[in-house]
């Protein structure tokens, strides 16, 4: 296979890698396109030979060369470069969430329908082990018909901070982050119970991130950005992006080509996505969800659980057990730290029973070994699976319309109906 990328950023590189290493048997990079030439130019040396590059408006070319596209570009854009690259019969693998608003699913879905090209929205979370084991568990029955679910996901001053430093804090870009984030959460509850959402309301808020919530707690005036600011190498919530080395090739380095800046101050002006949020959503099987995201936690991580007909599941993860304040001056510290505070437990309470610890089995890389059974998937095909963890169009659509009527709902203040199994706004 022939692949070529749009988007030169962060998450490209886990795609790139891949092909580079245990996948090259897999397929070779053929063209790569961005609006940025400093990006592609990272990533022609990280690939080691010449590889065509391609501005966004000879989209076309990348097409020409290509067997499939591998689309890790801005969210809002994700639709135009999927619908072209689904149009001239090519796969596409694009990364979560699919789009950011209904007329983008609706796009997708109308070109998917008339495509010979396949598309996979890569839910990584799908293939963590821990989800794994709780899809399977429901598979079986342990719990009997799964009546409701409470799944609360914590965002640490790290993670949850650096999207409101970054193009995210714009939901023009992003859709906000029941669209940005809340779709892999939104697409585990779809895929574990097998049923689509019906009905959604929410209600959110930006309670501390932003100029206003700064002022009101008396931060006084900051810097526009980390780079210069008199803070940086001791505020915390300043990220120093020259300070890590690839970050400052595809960001710092880069700025004078589009004037993005990688590391805006997390309380200043022009933030409109929020930071607390809270979710119900009533599935097609009758099944209730009650659904948080809070993005500005001393940990991170998620704890769910599912009541049944049989039973109780419960999940509890700790991805960071706390939050280091010299991260921001050391970048590295974060992942060192997600590497040594975390944990997870899975527990079976059935009925009349006492409760049974459910053993997890992970292997060596991102999400448990996750990452490397999700590019498995991706780049080989996947075997018979059982699980069913591969995702299509259909899929990431449901995920994003969750997000999208939340959104609306917080808006209007009125539930927002779903239909045609969870894909298309009633």
């Amino acid at each position: 296979m022939k692949y070529a990328f749009v988007g030169l950023g962060h998450r490209a590189q886990m795609y790139v890698d891949a092909l580079l290493g245990e996948w090259r048997d897999a397929g070779t990079i053929v063209a790569l396109c961005d609006t940025n030439r400093t990006r592609m130019d990272y990533y022609v040396e990280r690939i080691g030979r010449q590889v065509p590059c391609f501005a966004p408006e000879e989209f076309g070319k990348v097409l020409e060369l290509a067997d499939a596209v591998i689309v890790t570009t801005v969210d809002a854009t994700h639709a135009r470069y999927v619908c072209a690259a689904l149009d001239a019969g090519r796969d596409v693998i694009v990364e979560k969430p699919l789009t950011v608003d209904a007329e983008g699913c609706a796009a997708i879905a109308a070109a998917a329908e008339r495509s010979s090209g396949k598309l996979i929205v890569t839910f990584n979370y799908r293939y963590s082990p821990r989800n794994s084991a709780v899809r399977r568990l429901l598979m079986e029955g342990a719990i009997g018909e799964v009546t409701s679910v409470h799944f609360e996901w914590t965002l640490d001053t790290i993670h949850g901070a650096d999207y409101f430093r970054r193009w995210h804090r714009h939901r023009a870009s992003s859709g906000g982050l029941l669209v940005h984030k809340s779709t892999h959460h939104f697409d585990l509850v779809n895929w574990w119970l097998g049923a689509a959402p019906e009905l959604v309301f929410a209600q959110t808020d930006l309670r501390f991130y932003g100029a206003a919530n700064a002022r009101a707690r008396g931060l006084g005036e900051r810097a526009e950005r980390g780079q210069g600011a008199p803070g940086l190498g001791t505020d915390p919530f300043i990220l120093d992006i020259s300070a890590d080395p690839r970050l400052k090739r595809l960001y710092l380095d880069a700025e004078h080509e589009d004037g993005y800046i990688r590391d805006q101050d997390v309380f200043g002006e022009g933030i409109d996505i929020d930071d607390n949020m809270s979710v119900l959503v009533r599935y097609a099987n009758r099944a209730m969800l009650t659904y948080s995201l809070h993005a500005h936690a001393p940990w991170e991580g998620y704890r769910i659980a599912f009541n049944g007909t049989a039973g109780r599941l419960e999940l509890d993860v700790v991805e960071r057990e706390w939050t280091p304040p010299h991260a921001a001056v050391d970048p590295s510290a974060a992942a060192k730290e997600h590497a040594t505070g975390s944990s997870e437990r899975l527990l079976l309470r059935r009925h009349w029973r006492e409760p049974e610890e459910i053993p997890i089995e992970t292997g060596a890389g991102g999400h448990g070994g996750g990452d490397r059974l999700l590019l498995n998937d991706v780049f080989r095909g996947p075997d018979d699976d059982p699980l069913g963890r591969q995702a299509g169009y259909r899929d990431g659509i449901r995920s994003v319309l969750t997000g999208v009527a939340a959104t609306m709902s917080a808006a209007s203040g009125a539930p927002v109906r779903l239909a045609d199994d969870g894909t298309r706004v009633a």
